[in-house]
């Protein structure tokens, strides 16, 4: 701790008595000053013990209230006058302004010099560094051992909740957590959830501080929470929350720090294994799908620990343009890592990029912790769309990832986020029609009726359209439109005549058909 008035004015040898503000002698000596200026505020950085003889300062009542309000305003914790020059005595105008300020007031002997008060305090402060210094250090290699034993970042955890007298708590990437020390902190880490949410949309390293926040931390609890996200290539690996009674300490933050880099270094490690895990994982997923199942059993058996068995589906997932989007798709790979590593579910992951943007493909089992993390992930992100086939075994792998691609491609079209592939076989062709290119065709085709529509009688292009409903049924589409049959005859040879395409031909029939639909969607 850093000393403080009480400690300086508890040196003897310095003779100091206390003429005002004796409740607030707590306060941290940051340094000690000397000035003789009436105003040395612009000279101050807050926290300093300033002493002065008062050699300008005079006895006037209200010069002297205007200098303690001064140096108050600026932070000084305390004023030191040295009497026997400029003043025989503390003017009793300082004090009652001091007191009224709250200001600590130390009357300073002419026998003590200014220089043994600096020296008392500096002497302080080195010695508070050097105790900094070697906890710091004792709780770097504390920690160290702690990150090479053999429960890794949970004993780098539970020791550091010891250091500081707290309690701290581990995320992983996608903010779920891992790891707590004690165990009756669970309750206040699950609280974090938010603060840990709004971390992973920042990159990495940043970090919250909050305290007894309503809805994040009971407020009858009043802990002082920091939340740090791990991470050393801009993207959070990992969270660290720390929660203790009181603000940390410089030498707590020391502590913290070398915590902070121990698991950055651990969850980058585990990152390239789980880089390495991957590569593997694409190999083996290209096998599966090549149809290749029974060797890649047979690698995965003895190098991977195998094979999602049963029911499976395949995901392939795109972003859009822009490195947020490609990002989200990096999270939306750490989300199914992550949800099959927590009950140890198999899945194969494979990023690749392709001709039109990174794409990720995952093979998980239906309905599956994995398969449902995938579908929140991309719920989440803006950017991402992905095509979910049908339930499969794993020797159709491939026929599930052609079926996901087509939904995948759906899915772009129609801005939507999942299409599952039910919905493509189940549903309509329609919802492709407003697609640009087949909206411009449309237009196109119709131009010459509508501008027809605009400048002369008649309404070609609903007669149309009447007409094709109707199957080319005169009575009926002509009761439709509320004409005579002959009337509708006219029309539909002038359609001819305007498009020079003749309606008995089938091909020219669907296409005005979709042409028309196209414009309705």
């Amino acid at each position: 701790m850093p000393p403080t008035l009480a400690s300086v004015v508890r040196t003897s040898a310095l003779h100091l008595t206390v003429l005002a503000g004796a409740d607030h002698l707590e306060r941290p000596v940051r340094w000690v000053h000397t000035s003789e200026l009436d105003d040395p505020t612009p000279f101050l950085e807050g926290g300093e013990l300033l002493l002065t003889t008062g050699i300008k300062l005079g006895k006037a009542a209200a010069k002297l209230q205007a200098y303690v309000h001064r140096l108050a305003d600026a932070g000084v914790v305390g004023l030191g006058l040295g009497v026997g020059l400029s003043h025989s005595e503390v003017p009793q105008a300082l004090v009652e302004a001091a007191a009224q300020r709250g200001l600590p007031l130390l009357r300073v002997p002419e026998a003590t010099p200014f220089i043994a008060i600096s020296k008392t305090v500096s002497a302080a402060l080195a010695a508070e560094q050097y105790e900094a210094v070697t906890t710091s250090f004792e709780a770097q290699e504390e920690l160290t051992r702690a990150a090479l034993g053999k429960d890794g970042t949970t004993a780098i955890v539970r020791r550091l909740a010891a250091r500081l007298g707290g309690w701290a708590a581990l995320y992983d990437g996608s903010g779920a957590l891992s790891a707590v020390a004690p165990d009756w902190a669970a309750r206040r880490a699950g609280r974090l959830a938010a603060e840990v949410d709004r971390l992973r949309r920042r990159p990495a390293p940043s970090s919250a501080a909050l305290q007894g926040r309503a809805g994040t931390i009971d407020t009858a609890d009043e802990d002082y929470v920091v939340v740090q996200s791990l991470g050393a290539d801009r993207r959070p690996r990992g969270f660290l929350a720390v929660g203790t009674e009181d603000r940390i300490t410089p030498t707590e933050r020391y502590v913290l720090n070398a915590a902070v880099a121990l698991l950055t270094l651990t969850l980058e490690r585990s990152r390239e294994l789980r880089q390495a895990e991957e590569k593997m994982g694409a190999a083996l997923l290209r096998m599966v799908l090549a149809g290749e199942v029974g060797t890649a059993r047979q690698v995965a058996a003895g190098l991977f620990g195998g094979l999602p068995e049963g029911t499976v589906r395949v995901l392939v997932a795109a972003a859009g343009p822009g490195p947020e989007a490609a990002e989200a798709l990096g999270e939306l790979a750490d989300r199914a890592e992550n949800a099959g590593g927590k009950v140890g579910e198999k899945l194969l992951v494979s990023r690749e990029d392709g001709a039109h943007g990174p794409r990720l493909t995952v093979l998980a089992l239906d309905n599956g912790s994995v398969h449902r993390a995938c579908l929140g992930a991309v719920e989440e992100h803006e950017g991402l769309a992905l095509g979910v086939s049908a339930p499969a075994a794993l020797e159709e792998a491939g026929t599930a990832q052609a079926q996901a691609e087509r939904a995948l491609a759906v899915a772009q079209r129609g801005g939507r986020r999942t299409v599952d592939h039910e919905e493509v076989g189940a549903g309509s062709l329609l919802p492709l029609l407003g697609e640009e290119a087949v909206t411009a065709f449309a237009e196109g085709l119709l131009r010459p009726l509508r501008d027809h529509d605009r400048t002369a009688r008649g309404d070609l292009v609903a007669s149309l359209r009447a007409w094709l409903s109707r199957h080319g049924q005169w009575d009926a589409a002509a009761a439709d439109l509320g004409v005579h049959r002959h009337t509708l005859r006219y029309r539909m040879r002038r359609v001819e005549e305007l498009l020079g395409r003749s309606l008995d031909d089938t091909d020219v029939r669907m296409e005005l058909w979709l042409a028309l639909r196209s414009g309705e969607e």
